[in-house]
């Protein structure tokens, strides 16, 4: 019933809406959404640091806030890791092919700018926008990314799972990892430092290691690949499972994906509530994290 739901949800929340429908533009409501949630979070990430800048010891002068700076830093959390990767697949970035996301990724960072205020972090937003990001966060994974390798002109490309997973991984980091390396949420000057991900324990970040694992999960369950298929069949023969002759059949792509989406959400749910202190899993029990962002 809950992986029926979420096939349902992404039915709805994947038609074209007006107005866009209005001017030929097919753009849906999961990316209006998805433009929301990554630019509000983004916000709240500057204001929580500009707030921390203010009341710490650090003499570095602040700067007056940009909207250049800011779409720079949500164009670059979306199509960092694209930019990256896709001239190694011997493709052209989306945002070359076609402005309609790009544009509407700047003018929402544009409302999102000029709002007066947007709510603080808080474990009674996380937890429910947890659900919403695994949600966005499969259909990045599972929809987006995939096909940028399964139907690669190259028959070595399309038919690699290391080429899959690697490309997955990229795509999905980049973006933010460059945001902080270059210090973009930051509310001094721009300047270099060492990203998260390259600190103690940065590799154990969720959003770091399920951007491969989702996809691989993705893969395996569709038979988006030979290798995969193979794995299957291998998987099911070693837990008992009876295969017929041809192999295992590759599960329905909309299931496949709300198997993920659910996944997601949970490991989401978990982290939001493991930072906001309402769980506390002895592992770590000893450390402090602070709300951190999801990449979209």
């Amino acid at each position: 019933m809950v992986v029926s739901s979420i096939i349902d949800i992404f039915r709805w929340s994947l038609q074209p809406v007006a107005p866009f429908t209005w001017f030929g533009l097919s753009l849906s409501t999961l990316d209006v959404v998805a433009a929301f949630r990554l630019c509000i979070i983004l916000r709240q990430i500057r204001e929580i640091g500009l707030k921390q800048h203010l009341t710490s010891k650090n003499t570095a002068k602040t700067e007056e806030q940009s909207f250049v700076r800011s779409v720079a830093t949500t164009y670059l959390v979306v199509y960092g890791g694209e930019a990256v990767t896709a001239p190694l697949l011997g493709i052209p970035p989306s945002f070359l092919l076609s402005g309609v996301v790009p544009v509407l990724y700047g003018a929402v960072q544009a409302i999102v700018d000029y709002l007066p205020a947007v709510p603080e972090m808080s474990a009674e937003l996380e937890l429910p926008l947890s659900v919403l990001d695994g949600i966005t966060r499969a259909y990045l994974l599972c929809n987006l990314i995939p096909p940028a390798v399964t139907s690669n002109a190259s028959p070595l490309i399309a038919s690699s799972p290391w080429t899959l997973l690697a490309s997955t991984f990229m795509m999905a980091n980049a973006g933010f990892f460059f945001v902080n390396f270059f210090s973009f949420l930051s509310p001094t000057s721009l300047s270099v430092q060492t990203p998260p991900e390259l600190l103690p324990y940065g590799w154990s970040t969720a959003d770091v290691w399920c951007a491969p694992a989702t996809t691989a999960l993705y893969a395996l369950l569709t038979h988006a690949q030979p290798f995969w298929a193979d794995l299957h069949t291998l998987l099911v023969q070693m837990l008992g499972g009876a295969v017929q002759e041809k192999g295992v059949e590759p599960i329905d792509p909309e299931v496949a994906r709300a198997v993920c989406a659910i996944l997601l959400s949970g490991l989401f749910v978990g982290r939001a509530a493991k930072n906001f202190g309402i769980w506390n899993p002895p592992f770590f029990a000893d450390k402090k994290v602070e709300p951190k962002a999801k990449t979209q």
